[in-house]
């Protein structure tokens, strides 16, 4: 998935259908010269609604469609008639999308299956026709209700995506190689810090015919919580992981201290991160001897842990087995 291509936010300006009004009709045939009420009620207008599509990815095609109207519900009509209902509109958006109010802020809801349907903006109701407003001292009403006015807002759609397994760690920590290693993903590699500026979903196949979800979030800095770097863009991808592999560098100075400063990072931005499974991995061990892995694993965290080489595909399978192990566990 290229760069141009990625777009995890968009703002879209929603409106929904207006009412219809009710029938103020009394009954007049041939034989029937002065019957009772038989207006219908409106029709209800058309809702805006969000359903969920996993063949999307991104939200790429609603970059140019900025607005969503649904239309209005018909009047009623006479002999109890009811009018039409309004044609909902409907935005398909991929699993992991969330809805917010854009003048809030506030989540609505947030759209994580195939076909779910969630209304993110109801229509206006149909009016009642005269029909119901007869009574005992009222036999021919003459009027009747209107139809309820539709709503119209903006609202801010994001998307978290869903992942078995979120790779984080500073920029230039392997996390690319590692996922173009096992998966067919092809995310751009290259020598220098903040080449991911989008995340990359790649699948691993696994034995059996089994496989799992892995997710390339672009890389984290210190203060990113804060909204530093690429900041709260893409820490919220991280949120809909099943578990999170954290990836430090072999030749880093201090990789005990770079683990924790992600992990702080993590915790400062939504403390829930740190109740999903965590797992280590040192990278580039093509780098080191024997005796340089046995000094690292004395200095590492209390967690499990993998020294891995992508490029000379070193450990990949034990971390593989590693991985469907803590995600069936």
């Amino acid at each position: 998935m290229s760069n141009i291509n990625f777009v995890d936010y968009v703002k879209v300006f929603c409106r929904s259908g207006k009412g219809g009004s009710g029938s103020a009709h009394l009954l007049r045939d041939k034989l029937t010269r002065k019957g009772g009420p038989d207006g219908g009620d409106g029709g209800r207008g058309g809702h805006v609604i969000l359903k969920g599509n996993e063949q999307l990815w991104t939200l790429l095609h609603l970059k140019y469609q900025r607005h969503v109207f649904a239309t209005s519900g018909e009047n009623g009509g006479s002999s109890l008639k009811t009018g039409a209902s309004g044609k909902d509109a409907y935005i398909q958006v991929p699993l992991g999308t969330v809805a917010r109010d854009a003048e809030t802020n506030e989540v609505l809801f947030e759209v994580t299956t195939h076909d779910e349907e969630k209304i993110l903006m109801q229509g206006g109701r149909g009016g009642q026709g005269n029909d119901h407003f007869k009574s005992p001292t009222n036999r021919t009403p003459r009027y009747a209700q209107p139809g309820e006015d539709g709503k119209e807002g903006p609202f801010i759609l994001e998307l978290k995506l869903l992942a078995d397994v979120g790779l984080v760690g500073f920029p230039n920590a392997g996390k690319s190689t590692l996922l173009s290693a096992v998966s067919a993903a092809k995310p751009k590699i290259a020598d220098y810090p903040f080449t991911t500026l989008v995340p990359n979903l790649g699948i691993v196949k696994y034995r059996d015919e089994r496989s799992f979800v892995m997710a390339d979030i672009p890389g984290i800095i210190e203060g990113a919580s804060e909204g530093k770097g690429l900041g709260h863009r893409f820490l919220r991808h991280i949120e809909r992981n099943s578990m999170l592999m954290f990836m430090v560098p072999s030749d880093s100075k201090d990789i005990t201290g770079e683990y924790e400063i992600l992990l702080s990072e993590l915790e400062k931005y939504n403390p829930e991160l740190l109740d999903k499974q965590r797992l280590l991995v040192i990278t580039k061990c093509d780098l080191l001897d024997e005796e340089l892995i046995e000094e690292i694993k004395k200095e590492l965290p209390s967690l499990t842990y993998h020294f891995i080489s992508a490029v000379a595909n070193i450990g990949l399978v034990s971390l593989n087995d590693t991985i469907w192990k803590m995600l069936n566990s």
